[in-house]
């Protein structure tokens, strides 16, 4: 028996890295496609012995086409720092190249999974969040390329599975981090760790009472795999992520902890549209999938911690 064919956009990046690994052990063939803008070959190096795998250098602003049997659809520019350095790629990315993969997947009658974001929800005015909430965002705001984009990602989803039954499976993912993060994307968790390994301070924005949940990436990864194994009658909007809630102080603190760190906290304004509380309500995922995060904070923290001393001294040794 043949395995299927499925695309992964965004592969080169730290979650679709991550997805492409999964598929190719579950037996799947998989091409991914990538621009680079964010995503890294390094993150597949380890896959491209494997005669079952693809890496295809392409922006999805512009249509692509190729015979497979599912699209898994992650590419978008994630992190604040690099969704804001050219915010109308951003725009275009999220719009455009959603409208492409729909068009991919209706022309030969294949499930979409899309990745959606937390960010949907803004700086919600209910806590947790769950799916029926709208949200409350800023349309004009800094984080609107990213917020906006997104959201309008979501409508061409559900106007396509309504006018042309595409089999959409929509996820909104909340904070996931773990080895692969680049470590400059300037979220928290890779600020945080870089800060400590190197004992500079850490910066905290506001006060640090803020809050969110972390999801280790293999707890969010197996969440993507099951969805796309649902009935035809799973569409979402789902939330994927660890319903845990810390402050931004307490993760501050307990990885400053983790990596017997001297560095200090340093406080600085908080940013434009930063939501004060994050964290969902995954009932649905929990009901739907038979899902729910299994990994502890402090072990994620641990591995991707790792990861990042060792991309450290890999650097030091390359500069020498």
């Amino acid at each position: 028996m043949i395995k299927k064919r499925v695309l992964v956009t965004g592969g080169a990046g730290f979650l679709g890295s991550h997805l492409c690994e999964r598929l190719l052990a579950s037996g799947y063939r998989v091409l991914a496609l990538d621009n680079f803008f964010t995503g890294s070959p390094d993150n597949l190096a380890h896959l491209n012995k494997d005669p079952r795998f693809e890496l295809v250098e392409h922006d999805i602003i512009f249509p692509f086409f190729a015979e497979v049997d599912a699209i898994y659809h992650l590419a978008c520019p994630a992190s604040p720092i690099h969704y804001q350095s050219d915010p109308i790629a951003t725009t275009k990315t999220a719009v455009f190249g959603t409208l492409n993969m729909l068009e991919l997947a209706k022309d030969l009658s294949i499930p979409l999974f899309q990745a959606s974001t937390s960010e949907v929800y803004g700086d919600p005015l209910i806590h947790p969040q769950q799916e029926a909430y709208w949200g409350h965002v800023n349309p004009i705001g800094p984080r609107a390329c990213y917020d906006e984009g997104k959201r309008c990602a979501e409508t061409f989803c559900f106007d396509y599975l309504r006018k042309y039954s595409v089999r959409v499976k929509l996820a909104r993912l909340f904070n996931t981090y773990g080895p692969r993060m680049h470590p400059n994307d300037g979220r928290v968790v890779s600020n945080f760790i870089m800060q400590a390994i190197q004992h500079a301070p850490i910066t905290i924005y506001g006060d640090g009472s803020q809050t969110r949940s972390f999801c280790y990436v293999d707890d969010l990864i197996e969440a993507i795999v099951r969805l796309m194994q649902t009935d035809e009658t799973v569409t979402g909007p789902i939330n994927l992520g660890n319903p845990e809630e810390y402050t931004i102080r307490e993760l501050a603190e307990e990885i400053i902890a983790l990596t017997e760190s001297r560095s200090t906290l340093e406080y600085l304004p908080l940013p434009h549209d930063d939501p004060k509380q994050r964290r969902p309500c995954i009932a649905l995922a929990e009901k739907t999938l038979q899902w729910r995060p299994k990994i502890a904070l402090r072990n994620g923290l641990l591995a991707t911690i790792n990861y990042f001393k060792t991309q450290s001294q890999q650097s030091i040794l390359s500069d020498q």
